[in-house]
């Protein structure tokens, strides 16, 4: 496989404080990689550093060995973000969106294809803000998904979803998958990393605290499954 986002000593202060310390990780093509830690440990905004969203105090990341501050135009051509902080216009319906996002692009995709893939085409002359917070997660991975990136950020994707809801949204990121997308995900549902990712990366307090494939992490513990793995990793104390 070949390395497509490249994280080395990255480091972040916010208000005095650092929220990303030292660290140092690839994603390689086609893999989806899983950025978890509680909220607050700093998966966020590695993310913001990794897009150029936020510039770094020291260390460097790379997306396609470019630096995405200085050829944001060229890395965003290739990358589809849904952010947990995602916000939308009032009043703007769900098909004006779309134009408007698709207006970015050069080679768009047909946003009403990617509405009924998304079960979302009964809405397209719905306001956004009248959708349910379901409907609104998969409408977020239809719009960054509208350049057919090479790569697609999902900050936190299934966050305040049912069982039912988040199961859907798992079984489109698998089809993803399956069609060679690389997918960096952050999350805190240990089943949902289990489920999607080849590989995990823990963070805690802005540190690395270990890494692997989800089989990795979980032998490298003494428990038999990723939730007490976890926990464990963490320093956290696991109820009996």
């Amino acid at each position: 496989m070949n390395t497509c986002i490249e994280v080395k000593d990255l480091t972040k202060s916010l208000g005095g404080r650092v929220v990303v310390d030292k660290i140092t990780f690839r994603v390689e093509k086609g893999e989806v990689f899983g950025l978890l830690g509680h909220n607050g440990a700093g998966k966020s905004t590695t993310i913001d550093l990794l897009l150029g969203l936020k510039k770094a105090d020291c260390g460097t990341a790379t997306i396609f060995g470019l630096n995405p501050i200085g050829n944001r135009k060229a890395v965003f051509e290739r990358v589809g973000v849904q952010l947990q902080s995602s916000s939308y216009q009032n009043n703007i319906r769900v098909d004006e969106f779309c134009q408007e996002m698709s207006a970015l692009y050069e080679k768009p995709e047909d946003y009403r294809r990617l509405l009924k893939t998304f079960s979302l085409e009964r809405f397209e002359k719905s306001q956004v803000n009248k959708l349910s917070g379901g409907e609104r997660q998969r409408l977020s991975v239809a719009l960054a998904l509208i350049n057919n990136p090479e790569i697609v950020f999902l900050d936190e994707l299934t966050t305040g979803l049912d069982t039912a809801a988040r199961k859907e949204v798992w079984g489109h990121l698998k089809e993803l998958k399956n069609k060679g997308t690389t997918i960096f995900l952050t999350t805190h549902y240990m089943e949902e990393a289990e489920s999607l990712c080849d590989r995990i990366f823990l963070i805690k307090d802005g540190k690395r605290i270990t890494e692997g494939t989800v089989k990795e992490v979980i032998e490298s513990s003494p428990y038999d499954n990723l939730e007490e793995a976890y926990l464990w990793s963490m320093g956290e104390e696991i109820a009996q």
